[in-house]
């Protein structure tokens, strides 16, 4: 078993905590980082982008000219998909582009996530995010002080002094334990958590 060191927001060492090598030290698996980071991403997709078929384009009730006798193509409306002014022909409609992996491979993904940090040293664990007041200047000097420029922070939902100190800081996202992702946890270089 891993064994990691726990600080305080001061850099000082507290303790050590020893990490399951179930989660913390499994296989790292590079094609299903990729597939998972795919269908988050698809799930973002806004998808709505919109044309308007012939039955939604304004106008077009009347039939601009008669059936025969004129020698040109029939028409029946002049919105129709092939005249200028008329609608579009199979094009985008509103949808979700969501798709979901077998719950079994997303949390493969999420063990290998960690695992990769672990291997790569950029966990950091702290006794406890306690922040005596909402001050983004203090909350940089913790991470100045750690090294750390671009990092995700992993805490309780309800350490608002944590979430609005660290909002205002560039390339730092705050995540509550249940939105700990795949995707988020590769984007950032560092990953802070805490023991609490």
């Amino acid at each position: 078993m891993a064994t990691l060191d726990v600080f305080n927001l001061k850099k000082q060492k507290v303790g050590s905590v020893e990490l399951d090598d179930a989660i913390f030290a499994a296989p790292i698996n590079m094609s299903l980082f990729h597939e998972v980071v795919m269908m988050q991403r698809a799930a973002r997709r806004g998808g709505n982008a919109a044309t308007k078929t012939r039955g939604f384009v304004r106008g077009g009730g009347r039939k601009p000219f008669r059936q025969k006798g004129t020698g040109q193509a029939r028409r029946g409306s002049s919105r129709s998909p092939l005249l200028v002014g008329g609608a579009v022909t199979f094009g985008p409609h509103p949808r979700s582009y969501a798709y979901r992996l077998p719950k079994k491979a997303r949390r493969a993904a999420l063990r290998s996530a960690l695992s990769l940090k672990v291997k790569e040293q950029m966990l950091v664990l702290f006794d406890a995010f306690a922040l005596a007041e909402i001050k983004t200047k203090e909350f940089a000097k913790v991470l100045k002080a750690f090294g750390v420029t671009k990092a995700l922070v992993v805490d309780d939902k309800g350490n608002l002094n944590l979430v609005k100190s660290a909002r205002n800081i560039a390339n730092i996202k705050v995540l509550p334990e249940e939105g700990l992702n795949v995707y988020d946890v590769l984007r950032y270089d560092h990953l802070l958590t805490s023991v609490a």
